[in-house]
Parts: C-alpha cells; sequence; structure tokens
C-alpha cells in the first residue's frame, strides 16, 4: 500500500463503541477508507480495524507530525512565543502564511546589542517545479530538509510547553472566552499563556518551565534535598500567585501541586487556572471522575460551591504535599472514606516531620466555615514572614 495512506497517531483513543478502533499515540495504522470525520482504519500494532477520529491522526509524513510546526498562528502570537522566557536565542518555528493561503513563514528569535531579543519573520518561496527555499542559493524539495539546513546555524530547538486537551472535553467557544481572560491574568507567579489553538483537539501554548511539576521534582534527588527554608519560599510564592488571583476575582479550582510548576532557577508559578470550570465532564464530583477529591473543600464536594475560600482549603492540603516532599494527602484513605470523615470534621494529622507553625496555619485553611479561613494576601505574609516570626528555631528532622 502507499506511503499516502499511513498516518501516525498524535493522541491516545478510546473507543466509545465496539466498532472504533483503540490506539495510542505513536501508534501507525493504515487507512482503509478516509472521507468525513470518521475514517476507516487498520492498526500495523495490533492488526484490528475499527473507525478512528480523524482529527486525531496526521499524515505518516506530513507536516503536523513535525513539532516545529504551527499551522495557524499569526504574527504576533508567534512573537509572543518564541520571546517568551527559557526560549534561547535560534528558537524558531514554521507556520502558515497569513497573508498568502498556502504559503510558509519561517519565524526565529535572534539578538543584537541595538534591539535586544526580537523575532524576524523569512518568507519561504515555492519553485515553480516544486521545493521550497529563502535565498535563491539554496533550495530543497521539502519543508524538512529546509529546516534540517537551516537548523545547522541555530541548534536550539523550541522552548515551549505545548499541552493538549482531548477532542471532547470541553466547547472550543467557551474556552476561549476563559483562554482569553487567562491571558489578561499576567504574573511573575502564574505560568504565561502565550497561544491557543482553538481547533480540536485544542492546543494551549505557555512558556516553558525546566523542573516540570512540583509534584514530579519533589519526588526527585533534587527535590528531596530541599531543606525547610526552601520549601516555605516556595509556598509563599504560591500563595503570592493566590493573591493576585484573589484581588482578580478569580478563581483557581484545581489547585494542587501538580499544577504548580518549577522554573530552572526553582521558581514556583501556577499553571492551569480557570481550565476546571470548562472540563465540566472531568470535574464534576460523580463516582470514577477525576474530579481531585482529596484537594477539594467540603462545601465544594457537597454542593459544587466553589470560591477563592475553596481554593484557600486546597492551598492548606498543598502544603501537605510541599512538606512530605510529594505524598499523596490522606494517605492510605480511599475518596469515599475522606468525604465520610470530612463529615464528620476529620482533619489530616500532622505530617511527620513538619513544624507545629506550619501544622496550625493548614488547619485554618481548613475551617469549616469558608469565610472563616485567611485570604491569600494573609498568608503570603505569614510565610514570608515564616522564620521571623517562628525565630529561625525550626529545621525539618532528615
Amino acid at each position: 500500500f502507499s506511503e499516502d495512506d499511513m498516518v501516525v497517531a498524535q493522541y491516545d483513543f478510546q473507543p466509545t463503541n465496539e466498532t472504533d478502533l483503540p490506539f495510542k499515540k505513536g501508534d501507525r495504522l493504515k487507512v482503509l477508507q478516509g472521507n468525513g470525520e470518521w475514517w476507516v482504519a487498520k492498526s500495523l500494532v495490533t492488526g484490528q480495524e475499527g473507525y478512528i477520529p480523524s482529527t486525531f491522526v496526521a499524515r505518516a509524513n506530513a507536516l503536523e507530525m513535525e513539532r516545529w510546526f504551527f499551522k495557524d498562528l499569526g504574527r504576533r502570537d508567534t512573537e509572543r512565543l518564541l520571546l517568551a522566557p527559557g526560549n534561547k536565542v535560534g528558537s524558531f518555528l514554521i507556520r502558515e502564511s497569513e497573508t498568502t493561503k498556502g504559503a510558509f513563514s519561517l519565524s526565529i528569535r535572534d539578538s543584537s546589542p541595538e534591539s535586544g531579543d526580537v523575532v524576524k519573520h523569512y518568507k519561504i518561496r515555492t519553485l515553480d517545479r516544486g521545493g521550497y527555499y529563502i535565498s535563491p542559493s539554496s533550495n530543497f524539495s521539502s519543508l524538512q530538509e529546509l529546516v534540517n539546513y537551516y537548523s545547522s546555524y541555530y541548534k536550539n530547538h523550541q522552548k515551549v510547553a505545548i499541552k493538549t486537551l482531548k477532542a471532547g472535553t470541553m466547547e472550543p467557544e467557551a474556552f476561549l472566552q476563559e483562554a482569553n481572560l487567562m491571558k489578561k491574568l499576567q504574573h511573575e507567579r502564574l505560568v504565561r499563556l502565550h497561544a491557543v489553538v482553538t481547533e480540536e483537539p485544542i492546543f494551549i501554548i505557555t512558556e516553558y518551565m525546566a523542573n516540570g511539576s512540583l509534584l514530579d521534582f519533589l519526588k526527585t534527588e533534587d527535590g528531596k534535598r530541599l531543606k525547610l527554608p526552601k520549601l516555605i519560599d516556595m509556598s509563599a510564592q504560591i500563595a503570592e500567585g493566590m493573591a493576585y488571583i484573589e484581588r482578580k476575582n478569580y478563581i483557581h479550582r484545581d489547585l494542587r501541586a501538580a499544577n504548580i510548576l518549577v522554573s530552572e532557577t526553582l521558581l514556583c508559578k501556577i499553571a492551569d487556572f480557570g481550565l476546571a470550570r470548562i472540563i465540566e465532564s472531568e470535574y464534576t464530583a460523580h463516582e470514577g471522575a477525576k474530579f481531585p477529591i482529596k484537594w477539594t473543600a467540603p462545601e465544594s464536594i457537597n454542593y459544587g460551591t466553589f470560591s477563592i475560600k475553596s481554593d484557600v482549603w486546597s492551598f492548606g492540603v498543598l502544603l501537605t504535599e510541599i512538606v512530605t516532599y510529594g505524598r499523596t494527602p490522606y494517605p492510605g484513605m480511599t475518596n469515599p472514606e475522606v468525604i465520610r470523615n470530612l463529615d464528620k470534621n476529620y482533619r489530616m494529622p500532622c505530617p511527620d516531620s513538619c513544624p507545629d507553625e506550619v501544622y496550625q496555619l493548614m488547619l485554618t485553611c481548613w475551617k469549616e466555615k469558608p469565610e472563616d479561613r485567611p485570604t491569600f494576601d494573609h498568608l503570603q505574609d505569614l510565610l514570608n514572614d515564616f522564620f521571623v516570626a517562628t525565630e529561625g528555631q525550626y529545621e525539618m528532622q532528615p
């Protein structure tokens, strides 16, 4: 069969009925019948045949497979993306031209003493007989060849984070509305949102954070070596970001160590704010949902009411994750047990080697009445002054 019939899965796909064909990201499939939104295909991994969503796959040689290709990114979003912290001189991408249909542009981050960091855009021209060139002296049969040639000047790849949301988890319109709001929230302690691609599957492009999530980082050798003052400092940074969200009358709704990202220099930034509200299917408290029960305030579990005060409750739980280097909250308890115990006013006990002052702070975050819980502004002040207030006499036991 011809190479044209070959596609590669871009995402995992779980069937919703028995005529669908399951596959994992990276699987190669042969398209047997391809028109409309659902194609008939055969998996070259399992040999099974069935229906697949066409938006979940890309032609085996297609541009969509290339991590440097951003089909619908406009010039302004391209510049934001490439000038993001974490991207170096030489970071580049290729996108479809906004002005000429079917043509392409190469955008590269550059730097000069006069103008500092800038993005330069080059029109990629096509030859009559097929092929591409930027400068007439060098032409190439494919964009991949052109990229390989120019990459020899610029060794670095892009440094941005790209998050994909599974098709069907939200309405693109609702997401776009939320994304516009998220773009307005800009603060040192919030992960910067550069761009969104709103055709399903939806892509979110954010600044790159070298150490990944705080949850994963705390479990690494470097993370485990962190001493109490640094852990308190990280908690203070998160409280500072949440105090900004509080001032903007916004709610996070899913505050936990997995949604905090850590930079190369160990700065903490809050990610995924606002997403929980629009991913309806995953954030309704029903059996089997990915609803983060152990981080959720009782009023949110029982009545579905979220507020900045329910975020404060989650922050108390996040503090337990930080001082235990990423241990899951309520160790040994299932979600239903947590719900039953909270209804009886149970609270997590003080984690091993956690100073009592920090535990008392957690307990104030877990007050029954939301209005009795502290503000993030107050929490930020307490954590910033923690060692002054406690005269620095606390060391975590090894």
